[in-house]
């Protein structure tokens, strides 16, 4: 439980670091003379080099361990977030940015180490928990940086000089959070990976090969219908994230502190959302084996674009704030329910799963950022995304275990839960 704490609030603060500049683009965009193309390159830069890191931390994961992946990117992704207020162009804060992506592959480190942590029937309720507590820092942000540069403008900084002092305040706690990280955490409850890999041969971590199992599962068509769903849903929570403030200020015509408080509404849901996502796919496991972990993702999923688009069409700030905190709780369940699915794709390798899949979100991202750059409005890019969203539902149906599979998984369950429960796991493997 130490790890699984430790694990959310390092995750929390990659996010609040990951997008503490966001909320404070308002004011970015005036002192740097930003137009909207450039603003939406911004928006890209600072998701797309996350699609490679996750990738290669989730290799990573199974080679060295969650452990010292996780303090090696937190101490080291601490410096872009401190050094952007050292941009001074357009060109410059572009780099910075897209330095601070790297960032988001803390993620692939959140669910690995949950995912080695726990056992099968509670293992979505721990990986959703954690990464919806640690998206939270999403919400947060968007409430905090203000106040920050607030804080900073109250002692008579000028606005140029405090959004860049504000940033070096999620930066040091980055760092701080890496040592921490080191000497709180184990990589799995039998030990860290470089103590425990000579004791039981079978052991998975720290193999070298590693890299084939990587190429096992690049090789799975399931994972690439997972790395779609996760685009759909996480993608779009980075999205959101990247322009809600922008949003509420341009359409509704808010001062940039209220913007924030509104959009950091859509973050808040994770405080439970995304956790209730992976415990009722851990509830539809039980009682339907995988085969209900899907079918749960599928109909969250459809929820999510439905919702998406009601929201692209309000007009009016009370409608549009309350079908946007409705929406929210369908993307934050859909990427609990992701999640309820990745860890049952391929024991051996969950890091490099946790790497593919986790890289879908922000490669959905980067697909609905292109969106805001041309003459799009937002609420027609908005649309466009939520029936895009509503079709890619119905794909994840797509996602087929095997007799063996569901047998094996159905075996183990069995040795866990209650009498009561083991009789509905046993019917649902058979």
């Amino acid at each position: 439980m130490r790890t699984f704490h430790l694990t959310w609030i390092a995750f929390f603060l990659c996010f609040f670091g990951w997008f503490g500049i966001a909320p404070l683009m308002v004011y970015v965009r005036e002192e740097l003379s930003l137009t909207k193309a450039q603003v939406g390159n911004i928006i890209i830069a600072s998701v797309a080099i996350t699609i490679f890191m996750r990738l290669f931390i989730g290799w990573l994961c199974d080679k060295i361990g969650p452990r010292i992946a996780y303090t090696f990117l937190l101490t080291l992704g601490s410096i872009p977030v401190m050094c952007i207020g050292l941009a001074d162009s357009y060109l410059s804060f572009l780099l910075l940015r897209l330095a601070i992506g790297a960032i988001g592959a803390s993620f692939v480190i959140t669910q690995y180490h949950t995912s080695v942590m726990f056992a099968p029937n509670i293992i979505g309720t721990a990986n959703a928990t954690t990464a919806g507590w640690g998206n939270l820092g999403g919400g947060v942000t968007q409430m905090v940086m203000p106040i920050l540069f607030g804080f900073f403008v109250a002692f008579g900084f000028t606005t140029g000089v405090s959004w860049r002092l504000a940033m070096v305040v999620p930066g040091a706690a980055l760092f701080i959070m890496g040592i921490i990280y080191y000497f709180g955490t184990q990589d799995t409850p039998g030990g860290n990976f470089k103590d425990i890999k000579e004791t039981y041969p079978t052991f998975q971590g720290g193999k070298k090969n590693s890299l084939s199992n990587f190429l096992l599962v690049f090789k799975d068509p399931r994972v690439w219908l997972l790395f779609l769903a996760y685009g759909a849903c996480f993608g779009i929570e980075l999205t959101i994230n990247n322009i809600a403030a922008l949003y509420y200020v341009d359409q509704f015509k808010l001062s940039p502190a209220t913007a924030g408080l509104i959009a950091g509404l859509f973050g808040l849901m994770n405080l439970f959302a995304r956790t209730l996502g992976g415990a009722f796919g851990d509830k539809f496991g039980i009682k339907w084996g995988l085969r209900g972990r899907v079918v749960w993702l599928s109909a969250v999923l459809a929820g999510e674009g439905l919702c998406l688009i009601l929201f692209s069409q309000m007009n009016s700030l009370i409608l549009a704030i309350s079908s946007m905190i409705i929406f929210s709780l369908f993307v934050q369940m859909s990427e609990g329910a992701t999640f309820s699915v990745v860890p049952f794709i391929n024991k051996k390798a969950i890091g490099a799963v946790s790497g593919i899949v986790g890289a879908g979100g922000n490669a959905g991202a980067v697909s609905a950022g292109f969106l805001f750059r041309g003459d799009l409005t937002y609420q027609n890019a908005l649309l466009i995304i939520g029936v895009t969203v509503t079709i890619a539902s119905f794909f994840t149906l797509l996602v087929r275990f095997s007799t063996e599979e569901e047998k094996e998984v159905g075996d183990e369950m069995s040795k866990i839960l209650p009498t009561s429960e083991k009789e509905s796991t046993l019917v649902s493997a058979t």
